[in-house]
């Protein structure tokens, strides 16, 4: 049967219509192929001049291994200028050129760059932070001067002391995407270096979403392409059955698999209600590839630093922090629970 577009014909009363195929309507998949994790990050810069690292759940061990493995081959230090985290204001860029570099700065110059980032929560008051500027700085030990790895604080440079209010705290916290991206393009690309972004995997979200918002919207708005790599502990036999046997940390490529087309929200929860998440509802949407860190089960967690924990300045100052910055009062317990739990057990 033919449709012919006649005057009279409506979108209700057209009495013919196009049929189209279920093979047509849906793309065919092609199974999602377990790659190496750290060679899917140097097969990324051949292409990218910034890769994008997320963490996955701030905290877990497990990939910070991986950062650590991927920071020790030799290759790492051949292939990248800089390192780009989440875990530091540009206030304290000074203090952590000097560190990576092997100068000697003061005995708690490194704890008190990771606890004066724009975050309010104490994300990086944990030793596997400090464990990665202590292996940055190993690494440069061995390195030319002119070829030292650089970290780049990507937070802000809040001036907490002015910080009382949410309302206080709103213009910084809308810079902690915009910053960075601006740091990166001033620091990285218009130096022609490479850069390994390293941030909760939220930041790099929805990067083709216009006027840009995340971090890598930001970079793509501008022209930068990036490679996105998001770490995750979700179940991906769920949707890949082959992952139920793959030891990890593995990575996947997302376009046109099995994994890409996964729902965002079974990654990260509800999306935000916008036309554009609405429009980009898959995995594959947001980024290129995924490092599975293995079972939820297997995930653990870094300890906040204790003694520090439990000191009663220390204490003020961070929940002064968080209720400045919108968190309920009720963070006080929440906090002393975790520093008992970090507590070295007798």
């Amino acid at each position: 049967m033919t449709c012919s577009h006649r005057a009279t014909c409506t979108a209700l009363a057209c009495a013919c219509a196009i049929v189209v195929s279920p093979a047509a309507q849906a793309p065919t998949r092609r199974p999602a192929e377990r790659l190496d994790a750290i060679a899917t990050v140097f097969d990324a810069f051949r292409t990218h001049a910034v890769v994008a690292l997320g963490e996955g759940p701030h905290g877990n061990e497990q990939a910070h291994a991986f950062r650590l493995a991927l920071l020790r081959d030799p290759r790492f230090a051949d292939t990248v200028n800089d390192i780009v985290v989440e875990s530091g204001s540009a206030n304290d860029q000074a203090v952590a050129d000097r560190f990576v570099r092997g100068e000697d700065v003061p005995p708690n110059a490194l704890r008190d760059l990771l606890e004066q980032s724009a975050g309010a929560a104490p994300a990086w008051e944990r030793p596997i932070y400090v464990e990665f500027f202590q292996a940055v700085r190993d690494v440069n030990r061995s390195r030319p001067a002119d070829r030292k790895l650089r970290v780049l604080l990507g937070d802000p440079p809040i001036d907490w002391s002015l910080v009382k209010t949410p309302a206080d705290y709103r213009p910084w916290g809308l810079q902690r995407d915009s910053h960075p991206a601006a740091l990166i393009q001033r620091e990285v690309l218009a130096r022609s270096r490479k850069a390994l972004v390293i941030y909760g995997d939220g930041h790099f979200q929805a990067r083709r979403e216009r006027p840009g918002r995340s971090l890598v919207g930001f970079l793509e708005t501008a022209g930068t392409p990036v490679f996105i790599i998001t770490s995750t502990f979700v179940d991906l036999a769920r949707f890949e059955p082959a992952v139920a046997s793959w030891r990890a940390p593995a990575a996947a490529m997302l376009q046109g698999t099995t994994i890409g087309a996964a729902p965002y929200e079974e990654f990260f929860g509800p999306a935000p209600p916008t036309d554009f998440f609405r429009a980009n509802p898959r995995l594959e949407d947001h980024y290129d590839a995924v490092i599975w860190l293995g079972p939820s089960s297997s995930r653990t967690m870094s300890p906040i630093l204790y003694p520090r924990c439990a000191e009663p300045d220390y204490v003020a100052m961070r929940v002064g922090r968080m209720v400045a910055t919108g968190l309920p009062p009720t963070v006080r317990e929440r906090l002393a629970q975790e520093c008992l739990s970090a507590k070295p057990q007798p």
